[in-house]
């Protein structure tokens, strides 16, 4: 098993900064995501650790070899393409076998090699099949098995189920991250799907304009933003904007148009009193029973959608809107008065230089 570094790592095209200082370390046998939206430098990123890009500041090692500027082949990694970018004169046999026939190995290492990888795809029996007569869950696993069978130090794959419908997304997820676990193989993985990467990954970088804001397992990145980019972006999120009336180490309140709301700070962050910030809270943590240290807001629903496991509504208080999730037994329709509580450890407030920062349409 392989660790991945990358020290200081920057790319440039023309004037735009695709990647800007990049440092990180992938773990051995750990399944690790790159996770941001569209433009923000995650491929570029997985490219640059493949080879396929060269930085023009930083470096790239495995271990402790520096693979810089060595060819793609050389680094011993194989890649998954989004688009599976499988020979289609060739059945799935040959495309398996494609790398392997490369590097010139006996026919009876590649025929022996293939075989075991179709096996552990749950492709057996496709072999004389081509691309075009498979649905999209097999092509991926082809382009799968193709990467696993010349046995790389390190797995890349770049958003690989995002041409596969809803239902087949999900139960190739699963199969990725049991193979994964199975082979114990280093993997670097590159997605816009937070919901995907949260069910993958050891670990997760967040990425945005070229830059990681954090890094840490699911749970963390979840639960104790250090941003907010990084609140607003993973999961579902209500802002409000308001003025610090109370700060001190452990909370800050604010007065969000005649609303009183009482948060936490990140520990980088710093909020005196009279400064303008935005509070963040998940719409799975309102509840319509009081809690122990919470905070009050009452208003009215404007919209209620029953969405299965939860009731969804979207609630006025003063001139700011709420969106909250409830039991989708409970009878709440449009213009029923409601009464939500928070807890105090729930709200995540941010300065407002940040959302300034990344934009309004960054995380509505």
């Amino acid at each position: 098993m392989t660790r991945v570094i990358l020290e200081d790592v920057t790319k440039r095209f023309g004037d735009v900064v695709a990647v800007d200082d990049v440092s990180l370390e992938v773990k051995e046998g750990e399944l690790f995501t790159l996770l941001g939206p569209s433009g923000c430098g995650k491929t570029t990123t997985l490219r640059i650790i493949a080879g396929f890009e060269l930085p023009d500041e930083g470096k790239v090692l495995f271990d402790s070899e520096e693979v810089t500027f060595k060819k793609p082949y050389e680094r011993g990694c194989a890649m998954v393409f989004q688009n599976y970018a499988l020979w289609p004169h060739m059945n799935v046999f040959d495309n398996v076998a494609y790398g392997l026939k490369m590097r010139k190995l006996p026919m009876s290492e590649i025929k022996k090699r293939v075989e075991e990888v179709l096996d552990l795809v749950g492709l057996r029996g496709l072999e004389d099949r081509f691309p075009l007569q498979l649905s999209g869950g097999q092509q991926q696993r082809v382009a799968l098995a193709r990467a696993l069978v010349v046995e790389p130090k390190v797995l890349l794959l770049d958003e690989p189920l995002s041409n596969l419908d809803a239902k087949l997304r999900l139960r190739m997820r699963e199969e990725v991250k049991k193979l994964q676990r199975r082979l114990g193989i280093t993997t670097i993985y590159v997605t816009h799907d937070q919901e995907e990467a949260m069910s993958l990954s050891d670990r997760v970088a967040i990425m945005n304009r070229g830059r990681i804001l954090q890094i840490g397992s699911p749970m963390e990145v979840y639960m104790s933003p250090r941003n907010l980019f990084v609140a607003t972006f993973i999961g579902r999120s209500t802002i409000l904007r308001g003025r610090v009336i109370e700060s001190s180490d452990i909370s800050v309140v604010l007065d969000a148009g005649g609303l009183r709301i009482e948060g936490y700070v990140a520990e980088n962050i710093r909020l005196e009193k009279g400064r303008e910030a935005i509070a963040v809270m998940r719409p799975e943590d309102f509840s319509l029973e009081a809690e122990t240290e919470s905070n009050k807001l009452e208003g009215h629903v404007e919209l209620a959608m029953f969405l299965g496991p939860f009731k969804q509504i979207r609630v006025r208080v003063g001139s700011q809107t709420i969106i909250a999730y409830v039991d989708p037994e409970l009878e709440i329709d449009s213009g029923s008065k409601v009464t939500l509580y928070i807890g105090r450890d729930d709200v995540a407030i941010f300065p407002i230089e940040e959302w300034e920062e990344i934009g309004f349409e960054a995380i509505a």
